[in-house]
């Protein structure tokens, strides 16, 4: 019968070795292209602290309040201490078991000679190991995927913190500059009031006609209009950086003047091997490592597996003599299982596998190009950026220029008194 046994496994082993994966894998299609869309001007390159080269203490404090009490970035923490357990329950996989139990029962016996009847209590000892043993790797690729997993979640938390950090500076220059178009609507608020009395006593003195009062009406009112709405815009974005710092809705402190903060130069060089620092393209080829080690988990389980035990047991009628004595019955055992009937659900497993396989392989493709689009975009917004400042600074020294000889022409009588020029670009009464 042994021998029977014995003839039967290699054929058990032949069915296991035998695949029905129908998915095959992707190839990798990643080209990296061999220099950026635009040259850089030469410049000193950003520390890791980036928001630090705004020159604005405040700015600092914020993103460091952030960083601590920020939503996102705290449920990112937790995941990657869900991943360390999971690291820890996948160690814990490979090692043996060995469990141990204490029975009691009490019992009543009914003599066949004298008939009769006796009680008794009867303590049992038992001790159990159990060990599977990790012939295809299956158990060692189970490790390899939790250890990746843990590694594309502390990228994943990286990157929230880059996207926090990068959404509070946004939000306070954002606010600052809210702070900058109030103070000067607010100003040319008066500039308006003052032009419409002049408007107003230049008709009441006949010099004018009501028309030009009207009008200086009507700018002065479509100026003060305007204040209501960016002051609720200021409200919005005090409370939406609130909401990033993990705080409740209030005021925000600001600190350096707006026209004094320094933007950080973009460096000189920037080669591509910088984006392996992005965090998430160091996740997504982490969320690729684990894909390939979940698909070697679901070859290993069509293979047979190789299970060792190991028990002892132990009956006394005292519970002392239970636990004093070693255990008196032992055995020693081995088995080996090889899937046959449920082939089609692991074949089908092994296909699934290898599906989220091509999946994360797309995936990571995607991120390595969007990181190269974002890159570009950037590098051609900060310089068309800067080409739009240098031309919004020429017009306002044209304006200012054009304000001066309105108001030269003005004071020799060369000009109407019902018009002039603001830094705005608006026609309107001098005051």
């Amino acid at each position: 019968m042994r021998g029977k046994y014995l003839t039967l496994l290699p054929l058990a082993l032949l069915l296991a070795a035998c695949g029905g994966s129908r998915v095959d894998p992707a190839a990798p299609t990643l080209l990296i292209p061999p220099q950026w869309r635009a040259p850089l001007a030469p410049s000193a390159a950003s520390g890791h602290d980036w928001w630090q080269g705004f020159g604005d203490p405040q700015l600092n404090r914020l993103v460091d309040q952030a960083l601590r009490y920020n939503n996102d970035i705290l449920q990112a923490r937790a995941r990657v201490d869900e991943y360390q357990a999971r690291v820890r329950a996948a160690i814990g996989d490979q090692l043996p078991t060995l469990d141990a139990g204490v029975n009691a029962a009490r019992q009543r016996t009914l003599s066949s000679v004298t008939g009769q009847q006796a009680r008794s209590t009867v303590y049992q000892g038992t001790l159990q190991l159990n060990y599977d043993v990790d012939l295809w790797g299956g158990q060692r690729s189970a490790t390899e995927a939790a250890r990746a997993g843990l590694e594309a979640q502390r990228a994943a938390a990286d990157a929230a913190m880059l996207q926090v950090a990068s959404s509070v500076a946004s939000g306070y220059l954002t606010l600052r500059g809210l702070d900058a178009q109030l103070a000067l609507t607010q100003a040319t608020l008066t500039s308006r009031e003052n032009s419409l009395q002049l408007a107003k006593r230049q008709y009441e003195t006949g010099y004018s006609s009501r028309l030009e009062w009207v009008q200086a009406e009507s700018e002065y009112r479509a100026t003060r209009a305007q204040i209501p709405q960016l002051q609720h815009q200021i409200t919005q974005q005090e409370n939406a950086l609130n909401l990033l710092l993990g705080a409740n809705p209030g005021p925000v402190a600001r600190g350096t003047a707006f026209d004094h903060l320094d933007a950080p130069p973009l460096p000189s060089r920037l080669p591509s091997t910088l984006l392996n620092r992005r965090p998430d393209i160091v996740q997504a080829e982490r969320l690729l490592v684990a894909a390939d080690a979940t698909l070697a988990v679901s070859r290993a389980n069509l293979l047979p597996s190789l299970n060792l035990t190991a028990g002892g047991t132990l009956q006394e009628d005292t519970l002392e003599a239970v636990l004093a004595h070693p255990f008196r019955l032992w055995s020693l055992g081995g088995s080996v299982l090889a899937p046959i009937i449920n082939r089609e659900a692991l074949n089908a497993q092994v296909d699934i596998s290898m599906a989220a396989r091509n999946q994360a392989l797309y995936q990571y493709e995607y991120v390595v190009r969007n990181a190269f689009v974002q890159v570009n975009d950037s590098i051609d917004a900060i310089t068309r950026l800067g080409e739009q400042l240098s031309e919004a600074e020429q017009q306002q020294q044209a304006l200012g220029e054009a304000l001066r000889i309105a108001h030269n022409r003005y004071a020799n009588g060369y000009a109407p008194i019902s018009r002039s020029w603001t830094p705005s670009g608006r026609s309107t009464a001098p005051s």
